[in-house]
């Protein structure tokens, strides 16, 4: 009996991992493999996929809108991060300083229901705002001398639009991660400082950001990746457009996979967007190490 318990103990922990183990290996593991594979075909999901070798991988080098697309990633990604960095770290410390108050509270709740919704529900509805011709809209852009429904049809504009947009949605998410660091932070580090004279200015860079530095940077690395996997706000609120000058490299892959029946080479594109974001994985998890044996 003793030896049956000892087995259950041990097996039971694998009991409880199996089924998301399953669902991993099936629809992540698989569908990298389905992609792998079909990059060296010519498929068009209706006809059976062809082999073609390394076609699909030569022509990369000559498809200028992918790298037009991959501008496109990287403009979002450098528009996006820092603000989202930027915006998360100082609302989780106005929040932190009134974590008590009615106002912390509300602000923490309302700053994160954006992160729960949607991100097509979010384009849509900023569409909506922006193309709708509010006379409350257009009053407050107009303050700044902007026209709100020109925002969208501007190659100039839209991208930065997109990546505003972008920033208001998920820095709530950053902002939680960085309040629970923050909660984390013994109070004693502050009343030493105060004790010794430090001002709010001096506790905030002297201690408060040398102690989240370990959050800010998996905050960062995880809006990269974000920021190199958006797809759903620049479906519903451009399309891509206007002249490709919001089409990110997982738009173009579903524009070639659904609109230029060209599958076997969206998935070419998608496994150079892997790469991409496994380059950025590996940087991060090199960054914490030493961030690590530094502690």
């Amino acid at each position: 009996m003793k030896k049956k318990k000892n087995i259950l103990s041990v097996l039971s922990p694998y009991a409880y991992i199996t089924p998301i183990s399953l669902i991993l290996l099936t629809f992540v593991a698989g569908s990298l493999i389905i992609a792998v594979c079909f990059s060296f075909t010519k498929y068009n999901i209706i006809t059976p996929a062809k082999f073609n070798g390394l076609f699909n991988y030569q022509k990369l080098l000559r498809d200028d809108k992918l790298k037009l697309c991959i501008l496109n990633t990287v403009k979002i990604t450098v528009m996006a991060v820092p603000l989202q960095m930027i915006a998360s770290t100082v609302l989780a410390a106005l929040i932190a300083s009134r974590k008590d108050s009615f106002l912390g509270k509300f602000t923490k709740a309302a700053l994160f229901i954006p992160v729960l919704s949607s991100s097509a529900v979010v384009g849509t509805v900023w569409k909506a705002i922006l193309n709708g011709g509010h006379p409350a809209v257009s009053f407050l852009f107009g303050i700044f001398g902007i026209d709100p429904t020109m925002l969208l049809g501007s190659s100039t504009t839209a991208i930065i639009t997109l990546s505003m947009i972008i920033v208001w949605k998920n820095m709530g998410y950053y902002m939680i991660i960085t309040l629970s660091s923050l909660m984390s932070i013994p109070d004693n580090y502050y009343e030493a400082a105060r004790s010794d004279g430090a001002n709010s200015w001096d506790i905030f860079f002297r201690i408060t950001l040398p102690l989240l530095k370990p959050t800010l940077i998996l905050n960062t690395f995880l809006a990269i990746i974000s920021s190199m996997q958006v797809f759903d706000i620049v479906y519903t609120m451009t399309g891509g457009g206007p002249s490709m000058s919001t089409t990110t490299m997982v738009m173009y892959a579903y524009q070639l996979t659904f609109k230029g029946g060209k599958a076997g080479y969206a998935m070419t594109v998608s496994n150079v967007l892997m790469l991409m974001v496994l380059v950025v994985v590996l940087f991060q998890q090199r960054f914490m190490r030493r961030e690590a044996s530094e502690i």
